[in-house]
C-alpha cells in the first residue's frame, strides 16, 4: 500500500510530516497536484489489484480515521467495503473511488 499527500495546496510539506509520523507503518510519499484543491488537503490511498481512493478536506483531526482506514484496506482484499460507515468520517471526505 501506498499514501499520496499532495503538496501542491501548502506551502510548507507539514501536513507530509504530520501524515508520514501518522501512519509510519505505510510508505507515504509526497505527490505534485493531484487536482483535488476544492477540497484541499488530498490524501490518495493505492495498491496492487484493489480500489484507490482519494480524501479531500484532511486534517490532522482525521488521522485516527486514516489509521483505521489503513488498517481496514489492509485487510480488504479487493479495497472495497460492505458498509461505508466504518470508515469513519472519512465516509464524508471521499472525492474518488478508482478501480483497481
Amino acid at each position: 500500500m501506498k499514501v499520496f499527500v499532495c503538496t501542491s495546496c501548502t506551502d510548507d510539506g507539514g501536513f507530509l510530516d504530520v501524515v508520514r509520523a501518522g501512519l509510519s507503518d505505510v510508505a507515504v510519499e509526497g505527490i505534485d497536484c493531484m487536482s483535488g484543491c476544492t477540497g484541499a488537503q488530498t490524501v490518495a490511498f493505492r495498491a496492487s489489484g484493489k480500489v484507490a481512493y482519494l480524501f479531500g478536506e484532511i486534517t490532522e483531526a482525521d488521522m485516527d480515521d486514516l489509521r483505521r482506514f489503513v488498517a481496514l484496506y489492509a485487510a480488504s482484499a479487493d479495497g472495497t467495503f460492505p458498509d461505508a460507515r466504518v470508515l469513519g468520517g472519512l465516509r464524508l471526505k471521499a472525492i474518488a473511488r478508482i478501480p483497481g
